[in-house]
């Protein structure tokens, strides 16, 4: 169980690009980084407009001489500091991710960075043997993957009690977006717009998510082929899509299912996993993180909870509130950066064997995802065709 003892030796030194007021995602990461003492916020470049990043820098306790403008003050002036930055946060618009990832490596900077990580693998596979080129780590904010359940059911899928894994079942969907885009925030607007988005909407804004969760718990099975059914029900939104559903094929013969959409109007936002084996189900939803559904062919079903000691070792360590309190998304955001900060320390410590063995979702995540959104776009443009996974 987690309980706020630091596991490294200090805290890392810790800034952020964009994150700032007007963000939606920055308290998030401050949220997740500042959990368990392993970062400490000293700088940041938190928003386009450099007096408003400022003052809300200030607010949250930052210098006011270390609230830089852009990302390249941010770089430069504190490569001049003995105590600058070592690692820094980037949440701003996809279009933005690999120039300032790429930046801050060749300024020997670790970077945690938002999803989806770029825009092609071509990118993702340059930035990953810069990374290791500057012997620096890069880190994805997948934060959904943080949950002690998520681990537990990756934990049930080694140890076969599902069985053979025959069907993936996964869906987010929300209903934000349902309305047209008049008057939309500029949230909305970047995250509808190729030049900024990149080649796809919800698939790389929260389908992503649901493709990255599958790999966590099942690292064993990989797509062979998909077909990928992509819509603008918006269409303003055209080419982009706010509505998509894929089919997948694996390697041991499942089928997969994926369905993501923003216009799933009057819902609230949700995720829903099962995966069914030979043997047993499993059903985890982020809406009830605490509880998962294990249901064994020809016996009762059962509502594992989290924290409980009839868990397996793996979703108990990540644990943090125990059994009789929910754990929330900022708990699964803390694990991400914990998992994020120890990676950091070994690397900074020569201590490869610990990186070999430990989970974070790293460089290899983010490349995946991408290539996943290729393929998907791929099919999509093909007329919806199956087409191999490449």
């Amino acid at each position: 169980m987690i309980n706020g003892e630091r596991s490294i030796e200090r805290p890392l030194r810790w800034g952020m690009v964009g994150g700032g007021r007007t963000g939606q995602v920055g308290y998030k990461h401050r949220t997740g980084a500042q959990r368990d003492g392993t970062y400490r916020l000293v700088c940041g470049a938190f928003d386009l407009d450099a007096e408003r990043g400022r003052d809300f820098g200030t607010k949250i306790g930052v210098a006011a001489d270390r609230c830089y403008g852009d990302f390249k003050e941010l770089i430069a002036k504190e490569a001049g500091r003995e105590d600058g930055v070592e690692v820094v946060s980037i949440a701003t618009p996809n279009f933005t991710h690999y120039e300032i990832t790429k930046a801050c490596l060749e300024a020997g900077l670790h970077v945690i960075c938002e999803k989806p990580l770029f825009f092609t693998v071509a990118e993702c596979e340059e930035v990953a043997r810069l990374a290791e080129e500057k012997g620096l780590i890069v880190g994805v904010t997948y934060g959904f993957t943080g949950h002690p359940l998520v681990h537990q059911m990756a934990a049930m899928v080694k140890k076969g009690m599902l069985g053979d894994i025959r069907i993936v079942d996964m869906q987010y969907t929300h209903g934000f977006n349902a309305g047209d885009d008049v008057g939309a925030g500029e949230a909305v607007k970047w995250r509808t717009n190729p030049k900024t988005a990149g080649p796809t909407f919800v698939l790389g804004d929260i389908g992503t998510h649901l493709y990255y969760l599958s790999e966590v718990v099942l690292p064993h099975i990989k797509i062979e082929k998909l077909l990928c059914d992509r819509k603008a029900f918006i269409p303003t939104r055209a080419p982009l899509e706010d509505h998509a559903t894929v089919l997948m094929h694996y390697d041991n013969g499942a089928r997969g299912r994926l369905w993501v959409s923003s216009v799933n109007a009057g819902n609230m936002g949700s995720q829903r996993y099962r995966f069914v084996g030979s043997k047993a189900s499993i059903e985890w939803s982020d809406s009830h993180p605490d509880q998962l559904i294990y249901e064994v062919q020809g016996e009762p079903n059962r509502t594992l909870h989290h924290g409980m000691p009839y868990l397996e070792e793996e979703s108990l360590a990540c644990d943090r509130m125990g059994a009789l309190h929910t754990e929330g998304l900022g708990d699964s955001w803390a694990n991400i950066y914990l998992w994020i900060a120890q990676s950091i320390d070994a690397k900074r410590r020569g201590d490869e064997a610990f990186l070999r063995d430990h989970h974070y979702p790293g460089i290899q995540a983010g490349t995946e995802g991408v290539r996943w959104l290729e393929n998907c776009v791929l099919s999509a443009d093909a007329g919806s065709a199956w087409v191999e996974f490449n």
